[in-house]
């Protein structure tokens, strides 16, 4: 049975992690088989709508890069275009399917880890690279878009998908993160919106209240993280945030799947 405090619980986790390279999909996932919660429709919508709450929090933060600047916002749609069309012919499979595979969360989380701490091993920041997001081509903003398509999967992480792309297409690692912040919003309102169309006629009033619980949890939490990963990616590679995906792995495969 769901209840308030499982509602907040899962709200601090996704504030946490949706903008870290560690998944925030897949940490809800996890934290949800920890908490002891049953599988169903609710649960995995309420895992797609609360990231809305921290999608806020990037509103909040960059209101005008969003809302002002038409270079910007014609740059997001491009890189929205490929999550969009992938995640309308996909969403059966990905909320049925992917959604509920522990399975596949953990094994993203590992290979994930693997792949961004070979990624930051041999990645060189070149001089003349992309050191603002008004800048980044449309070629750029499509391929990115293509890289955050990867993580419908669960446990690739959607932050670290399009990190990795921005960085090997020549972009600086602060100009990427923003990128990335930025590429959220119309990418998780489309994701929230559409399962909600699909599924909000039969939540309950209790359910709907869970949900705003959940939503304004995640959305202050996630102002805290945005600013903290920003200061962080000042003097850091993401060699650690690899790190702690495998191990985040092999401790769920230890306490849950042994």
């Amino acid at each position: 049975m769901f209840s308030w405090w499982q509602a907040i619980i899962l709200g601090i986790v996704e504030g946490i992690t949706e903008f870290l390279p560690i998944s925030s999909t897949g940490h809800l996932i996890l934290s949800s088989r920890l908490l002891n919660l049953p599988p169903s429709e609710f649960l995995t919508s309420f895992e797609i709508t609360i990231q809305l709450g921290a999608i806020l929090a990037i509103v909040a933060l960059y209101w005008r890069s969003l809302l002002m600047n038409w270079e910007i916002i014609k740059r997001l749609i491009v890189a929205f275009i490929p999550t969009a069309l992938i995640g309308l012919l996909l969403y059966k499979l990905i909320k049925n399917v992917l959604l509920g595979s522990t399975t596949v969360v953990l094994w993203s989380l590992l290979l994930g880890g693997i792949i961004l701490i070979i990624f930051e091993l041999l990645h060189k920041e070149k001089p003349q690279a992309v050191n603002e997001v008004g800048r980044i081509s449309y070629r750029q903003s499509f391929i990115i878009g293509l890289f955050q398509s990867l993580a419908v999967i669960p446990g690739v992480s959607r932050a670290a998908a399009t990190i990795i792309g921005g960085l090997l297409l020549g972009l600086r690692r602060k100009t990427i993160v923003e990128f990335s912040f930025l590429l959220a919003v119309p990418t998780m309102l489309a994701a929230t919106g559409w399962d909600l169309i699909q599924s909000a006629s039969s939540f309950s009033a209790d359910q709907f209240g869970w949900l705003a619980v959940g939503l304004v949890v995640s959305f202050v939490t996630a102002l805290v993280s945005v600013k903290w990963l920003l200061n962080y990616i000042q003097k850091n590679t993401f060699v650690a945030f690899g790190v702690y995906r495998i191990a985040l792995a092999v401790f769920f495969w230890w306490l849950v799947i042994k």
